[in-house]
């Protein structure tokens, strides 16, 4: 597997896949072609459905200023990943091509190059391989993590934490519509400051982990800087439960860092074992690692066991199977922001019911459920793989 960092990107929202991913393959093409007097780009698959939602062609032509550029939407033509986009430069009588997929999270792969050339910082990727390990060798997950990435990687965390706490805070203080066509409000504010008759702690901190999902989210729809935690879309999750419990007073800053690292590495072994793309995979692999990623967050700031934190991941990601990615009007907004707001307290239960199961007897290992969200993700029809063409984006009026 490649570095945590690969996984854990600061970047703006609304869409990793669609935003993110594309300034970079576009910036890539400048790079290798700068003198082209003319760039056609053409977005196809979920790119082209849902494009404009996303902002994909604005970000393209931003990150091929000031060169004139075309973009042109192909949602109908078959290409080898739904979020694909071919470049081609103009120069006189020459032209220079590059094919390029965004893959999720804002990782590219451009077609022709050879993945060799990223460095491979994991020698596992399979959650059983890696605990094998770290009993053999009496690691505990965050120090494998540690063991297996350069020495900066401390700092790169403290940035990620940083980040993930600024957008929650940018998202309680800020208020009003949302851009895009659908104008939606704003609820972070309202959710924080409402006036509830109920007293009981550990509801308010619920409702608060609510307002602090939705904060996040709003963030990255608005196009705020965020943490792709694993993607864009579901952004709001892991930042949600981290401030859920910095409020708690009950963990040191280290302890937090830690638990920080150890959801990356949940969210890097469906990565690279399965899909954290809502276009390849549905809404599964974006909303449903992150709620794998926080329930492993929460559970690894206790004195905790290997199997109570697998049983955490498996129980998050295992009742999001299925779930599909429909946006309206390709916004990362109706259902994402909401969902987020859910994923969150999913994490919350899973992570208690994880303590309370001790993995007794567990059938269903993580590694198991991974593999399975790759398959459903695959059958799932392309209507439910951020096309906007079906579920809520058809339906809504």
């Amino acid at each position: 597997m490649y570095s945590i960092k690969e996984l854990f990107k600061v970047g703006n929202g609304p869409s990793s896949s669609h935003t993110i991913g594309p300034l970079k393959a576009s910036k890539e093409f400048i790079k290798r072609y700068p003198d082209c007097d003319l760039i056609e780009v053409t977005l196809y698959g979920s790119l082209a459905l849902t494009g404009k939602g996303h902002l994909t062609d604005y970000i393209v032509e931003k990150g091929l200023s000031p060169i004139p550029n075309k973009i042109i939407f192909d949602g109908l033509s078959d290409v080898p990943h739904p979020n694909t986009m071919k470049f081609v430069g103009h120069k006189g009588d020459e032209t220079y091509e590059m094919t390029v997929y965004s893959v999720g999270g804002g990782a590219i792969r451009i077609e022709g190059d050879d993945e060799k050339a990223l460095k491979k910082y994991y020698a596992f990727k399979k959650f059983s391989d890696i605990v094998k390990f770290c009993k053999e060798y009496k690691y505990k997950l965050y120090e494998y993590v540690d063991y297996c990435e350069d020495d900066d990687f401390n700092d790169y965390m403290e940035n990620i934490y940083n980040v993930m706490m600024a957008s929650v805070e940018r998202g309680l203080n800020t208020w009003g519509l949302i851009p895009g066509k659908l104008e939606i409000r704003r609820k972070a504010h309202y959710l924080y400051h409402q006036k509830s008759k109920d007293t009981d702690p550990s509801e308010i901190a619920r409702r608060r982990l609510v307002a602090y999902a939705y904060a996040a989210s709003e963030e990255n729809a608005s196009g705020g800087e965020i943490v792709t935690a694993p993607t864009c879309g579901a952004a709001g999750v892991l930042p949600a439960c981290l401030k859920y419990a910095v409020d708690s007073n009950l963990y040191t800053h280290e302890e937090v860092i830690n638990a920080l690292k150890v959801a990356g590495l949940i969210g890097n072994i469906v990565k690279h074992n399965a899909s954290i793309s809502g276009a390849e995979a549905g809404c599964q692999a974006e909303v449903g690692t992150a709620c794998s990623m926080a329930a492993v967050f929460l559970v690894s700031l206790k004195l905790t066991t290997f199997e109570e934190i697998e049983s955490a991941a498996e129980i998050a990601l295992e009742h999001h199977l299925g779930l599909t990615c429909d946006p309206i009007g390709g916004y990362v907004q109706i259902p994402c922001i909401e969902r987020n707001a859910v994923a969150a307290l999913r994490a919350l239960d899973a992570a208690k019911l994880a303590t309370y199961l001790n993995n007794s007897d567990s059938k269903i290992s993580f590694d198991t459920v991974v593999e399975t969200m790759l398959q459903t993700g695959k059958d799932l029809h392309d209507n439910y793989r951020e096309t906007s063409k079906g579920g809520l984006a058809k339906h809504y009026k």
